[in-house]
């Protein structure tokens, strides 16, 4: 299989290749999660678990670079 290389301006993967299989990923985690029984989150309790991620790493941070 010829490995095509791209460049930093051209995608964030080195080769077609990577492109290609993380976009199989990618499509199969939506259909999956799209194919959950789970019960959706709300969009605000979704941003406000999301935040609250962000807010750790930014204390544990501040703690390492003190």
């Amino acid at each position: 299989m010829l490995m095509t290389k791209l460049t930093p301006i051209e995608s964030e993967f080195a080769t077609t290749e990577d492109a290609e299989a993380y976009d199989a990923w990618f499509r199969a985690e939506v259909e999956a999660a799209m194919a959950s029984d789970e019960p959706d989150i709300p969009h605000d309790e979704a941003m406000a678990r999301m935040q609250a991620i962000i807010d750790r790493r930014k204390k544990a941070d501040e703690r390492n670079t003190t």
